[in-house]
């Protein structure tokens, strides 16, 4: 499932997606070893000013890049970079920053990392966003079949062996073109190449070490580089962890059971603030009365817009953050008590409409994923898993089956799943949400295993996606403290976890005499806080 608006060896040692065994504890650097040699002087990078209204010190630049890293000399393609300066007299160096996705763009990031930080961190650091291969302002960037999100699409869920068919089309008609239109692109476009652009841009900031800070997939980002340049690594923070073991057909099904989860605690939300929406004050009647709003929407799709599945889309954020719950919340009470559509259309167009960014976003969400690891290409066993995942998990396990599909007639072959177990570079500090459907929390603890020395921040009883730099003091502190010192908090290891922060109050209801006039996502973001953040990270929509 993409999260639009959820390796190992010294460089140069990858020979056919295959991974050499993992460094030994006896590589691990000391705390106090010296800094890597400086590389060879590359051309400066061009910086320019492009500021925007809520980060007025951003500055952009571009650089090329091998398509083929193992064919220096041959093709090139761009990446679009960004910087927001440090300003204190000593530097710590550069901080690359990634939003998820994959396909999410990560220039904008850097301007929200360097503004929600304690002014003091952000002082000491170059924080450098970039927008991946493929993805936004990068050249080329993808889009394989414009306008594939359109609505109004076929109900997710096949009633019989039609529908089954009619899905399916579609699926494999985005693989055939994606291959017909960027098809010597589709081999360079996994998370390996994109951990290789990330030493490259090392390269060209002339930094022995980068420091980093990825969100949801950019977790999984930050662990691939990891493994492959240990030695490069200073500091990196991972906000809401990818499994490493699960990637990715393994993590889509846990998320649908995850995902399913969260949307039981919107509608126990709701029951409890049955006075403000007038739809039960039982979950499971909340929950009976949405469902019934989705075959209404198979009859009759509201505005000729919102089907099953656009409302599916539409409900989805609501499990990555919380704070959308009062817009959906007054949407689902204005068609269920009043047949009043417009709310709801107008939820979908704030939340889940897609446009050319997110073609472009799935386009590289696909590449990546389908050329990462492999995937069954039997639908049979899709059918069976996803049934079997629907039955107590309805809520979106064939929405997110039917995204992934085109990897199951992906035209490039799968590179095989790097193993991340590191216990070559310093100490990582991880922070989770127990209750995140994009990356539910065991991948944290998987992660926290897997890179030696790391600890684990959890937010105990909160299901958001991303939940640093949201609003949090608890976890903002740990942050902070990290990037200043590289301080971590002691090795507890209680349930996975070595500090924890209790979840932030619930949403409040909005009132609903302005019913349908209110959106989620206001027409000028906040330049800090969790409003922005989940504006930035890479869920869908």
């Amino acid at each position: 499932m993409q999260q639009r608006a959820g390796v190992l060896i010294a460089a140069g040692a990858m020979v056919a997606g295959a991974v050499t065994a993992a460094p030994t504890a006896a590589a691990r650097p000391a705390a106090n070893a010296p800094e890597p040699a400086a590389p060879a002087a590359a051309a400066p990078l061009a910086w320019k000013a492009c500021a925007t209204r809520n980060y007025p010190r951003l500055q952009c630049a571009e650089l090329s890049v091998p398509l083929d890293h193992d064919d220096p000399l041959g093709e090139r393609i761009t990446l679009a970079l960004s910087r927001v300066p440090h300003t204190a007299k000593t530097s710590q160096g550069p901080l690359l920053v990634n939003p998820g996705g994959p396909g999410a763009s990560g220039r904008t990031l850097a301007g929200f990392v360097a503004a929600s930080l304690p002014a003091r961190t952000a002082a000491q650091y170059d924080v450098i966003g970039f927008d991946p291969r493929g993805v936004g302002a990068s050249k080329p960037a993808l889009d394989c079949k414009p306008g594939y999100f359109a609505p109004v699409r076929p109900d997710s869920v096949p009633r019989d062996t039609r529908d089954e068919r009619v899905n399916l089309a579609r699926a494999a008609s985005f693989a055939r073109a994606c291959g017909e239109k960027h098809g010597k692109l589709l081999p360079h476009l996994g998370t390996v190449s994109a951990a290789r652009d990330m030493d490259a841009i090392r390269q060209a900031l002339g930094a022995p070490r980068i420091n980093y800070f990825g969100y949801s997939y950019g977790t999984y980002l930050g662990a691939v580089y990891a493994r492959l340049f240990p030695q490069r690594v200073r500091r990196a923070v991972l906000d809401s962890v990818v499994d490493p073991r699960a990637v990715w057909y393994e993590a889509n099904l846990a998320q649908d059971t995850a995902f399913d989860t969260r949307h039981k605690a919107f509608t126990a939300w709701v029951a409890r603030n049955d006075k403000a929406y007038r739809l039960g004050g039982d979950p499971a009647e909340v929950e009976r009365r949405w469902y019934a709003m989705r075959d209404a929407l198979r009859r009759r799709p509201a505005g000729h817009t919102v089907g099953p599945a656009e409302l599916e889309d539409t409900f989805l954020p609501g499990g990555y953050y919380d704070g959308y719950w009062p817009v959906l919340a007054e949407a689902f009470s204005a068609y269920a008590n009043e047949r009043d559509p417009g709310p709801l259309v107008a939820a979908y167009k704030a939340l889940a409409a897609s446009d050319a960014t997110d073609d472009n976003g799935y386009s590289v969400y696909t590449a990546v994923q389908c050329r990462d690891a492999r995937w069954p290409r039997a639908w049979g066993t899709w059918y069976q898993d996803n049934w079997r995942t629907h039955a107590k998990a309805p809520f979106s396990t064939w929405n997110n089956a039917w995204y992934n599909a085109p990897c199951a007639f992906w035209p490039v072959e799968a590179a095989e799943r790097p193993d991340v177990t590191n216990a070559a570079l310093p100490p990582v500090l991880l922070f989770q949400a127990t209750e995140d459907a994009a990356t539910p929390f065991d991948g944290a603890v998987s992660a926290r295993q897997a890179l030696r020395g790391s600890r684990l921040v959890v937010q105990e009883g909160s299901g958001n996606h991303g939940v640093t730099l949201a609003g949090d003091a608890c976890l903002d502190a740990h942050l902070a403290r990290y990037l200043d010192t590289g301080a971590l908090p002691p090795a507890g290891g209680q349930g996975g976890a070595d500090a924890v922060c209790p979840a932030g109050a619930e949403p409040r209801p909005a009132g609903t005499a302005a019913r349908g006039t209110r959106s989620a996502v206001p027409a000028h973001q906040p330049a800090t806080g969790p409003g922005a953040l989940h504006t930035l990270l890479g869920h869908r929509g």
